[in-house]
């Protein structure tokens, strides 16, 4: 049970076949702690300066299961890019041709799509108008659609106001449109409902809606359960997604993580297990969840563990479980009689 390929191709038409769609995992974190992305502004000039990085960590994803090749476009726009008097050499086209090709090289390498998107801007957090956060967004969208990605996502969105507006403008490429905010049951900074946000997203375009990043795994699930009550009592269709953090954060407020004076740097004793994980992942399918991945935290070996749970529904086992007993059978093979006897 390896390694079996999809009888379908888009994103959208792998969901509406009822195939399990499964993300990766957290870049911005990992190439931090490998010593690629600078921690505060985290923006990713890494896909130009340290591609073999990049495409690395591309690959590690795909062996343990993930068959979406998310671009490392994220945090690159040009207002993030010069935010904060930083300054860089390398243009926001550079750094967002680069992310796409190295997703696609990659995603060609398995059965996997590729896929790239926009984030939350600063243009917004200024108080930009509509016009000014959307041309943003179009400048970006500019470089994946002449790259030709499979599909679009707008991710990490505090306010449903700019991810309507992301959603928008990338609807506008005729390519299938993902939209997951950053945030948990209570709703948006504007104290906007998590139900009432889906409804505005799926209103605007998007066929995916879903949450990541700033919340643990559960509290995602809940947060998405909410979307998916919302649409349904609104009368609309759409598929979800879940890519929550690798941590336990039950202490953080409506903010999620950023709050707690862990953040960044001593998150470690909050990671989740692979265990965890496994749980996890049922839970969202649980809920009608299909496109289930992770987000800040998220190593391979947590996305090995959302393939593994769902190997008996996918028909398929990532080629990284052939260095990995299920449930610690491999620990059969120890030196030691006691972890044997476990």
């Amino acid at each position: 049970m390896r390694n079996k390929p999809s009888k379908t191709t888009g994103v959208l038409e792998r969901l509406n076949a009822g195939e399990v769609v499964i993300g990766d995992g957290g870049f911005v974190f990992a190439l931090e702690k490998r010593g690629y992305v600078k921690a505060g502004p985290w923006t990713p000039e890494v896909t130009v300066t340290h591609p073999e990085a990049v495409r690395q960590l591309h690959r590690e994803f795909l062996r343990a299961g993930a068959n979406v090749m998310q671009a490392y476009t994220f945090y690159a726009s040009d207002d993030k890019l010069e935010n904060r008097s930083q300054t860089l050499k390398i243009t926001v086209t550079q750094i967002n041709e680069a992310a796409c090709d190295l997703a696609k090289q990659v995603a060609g390498e398995g059965d996997a799509l590729a896929a790239a998107g926009v984030c939350q801007t600063p243009s917004y957090l200024s108080c930009k108008s509509e016009t000014d956060v959307k041309a943003v967004f179009k400048r970006q969208l500019d470089v994946f659609v002449k790259k030709n990605v499979d599909f679009l996502i707008a991710e990490y969105f505090e306010h449903v106001e700019e991810a309507v507006w992301a959603v928008e403008v990338l609807k506008t490429s005729g390519k299938p449109v993902a939209a997951s905010m950053c945030i948990g049951p209570e709703g948006d900074l504007h104290g906007v409902p998590a139900g009432e946000c889906a409804v505005r997203l799926v209103k605007a375009g998007a066929q995916i809606v879903g949450v990541n990043c700033h919340f643990d795994p559960m509290t995602c699930v809940k947060a998405v359960k909410l979307m998916k009550e919302g649409v349904e009592k609104s009368g609309l269709k759409a598929h979800y997604m879940v890519q929550p953090l690798a941590y336990h954060v039950p202490d953080s407020t409506y903010l999620g993580y950023t709050e707690l004076p862990e953040f960044p740097f001593a998150l470690e004793p909050r990671i989740v297990t692979r265990w965890d994980v496994h749980k996890y992942t049922r839970e969202a399918y649980k809920a009608g969840i299909r496109f289930i991945g992770g987000c800040c935290g998220f190593e391979p070996y947590h996305i090995r563990a959302v393939a593994e749970e769902l190997a008996a529904e996918r028909g398929i086992m990532p080629a990284g479980s052939e260095k990995h007993g299920m449930w610690g059978a491999g620990l059969e093979m120890h030196t030691k009689p006691w972890v044997r006897a476990r």
